[in-house]
């Protein structure tokens, strides 16, 4: 496995991949659709996400981290924000917790463009 940042395309086929941990790193309301950035066409999440706020991953130590993630150390974590820069810093500290983690770029803002892509509100 690759450490690289992780593509559309890459991320729809393993939506539904056993093992795999994908983290929206958004503001709750943002995950919930309630509110996002109006250049989005649609808002929700990614199907399957899991939403742990950057705000507060970043100030969790470690095993705090591990259990709020939910996944085994080493597990494979792939985390999105809108547009990559808060999930490139959750992947920082996702890595420095043990995990495999992965930032999917494009993120919500490259998703939502999509119609074809799943949603979830």
């Amino acid at each position: 496995m690759t450490l690289a940042d992780v593509t559309t395309q890459e991320l729809a086929s393993r939506l539904d991949e056993d093992g795999l941990v994908l983290l929206d790193v958004r503001s709750a309301a943002e995950f919930d659709g309630i509110m996002g950035a109006p250049c989005d066409p649609r808002q929700g999440h990614v199907p399957g996400a899991r939403n742990l706020d950057v705000n507060d991953l970043l100030g969790l130590s470690t095993g705090e981290l591990r259990a709020a993630v939910g996944a085994p150390e080493g597990a494979e974590v792939i985390a999105y924000c809108h547009s990559g820069s808060r999930s490139a810093h959750a992947v920082a500290a996702l890595r420095a917790a043990g995990y495999a983690a992965r930032n999917y770029g494009g993120s919500w803002h490259e998703w939502s463009r999509d119609p074809a892509l799943p949603i979830e509100a």
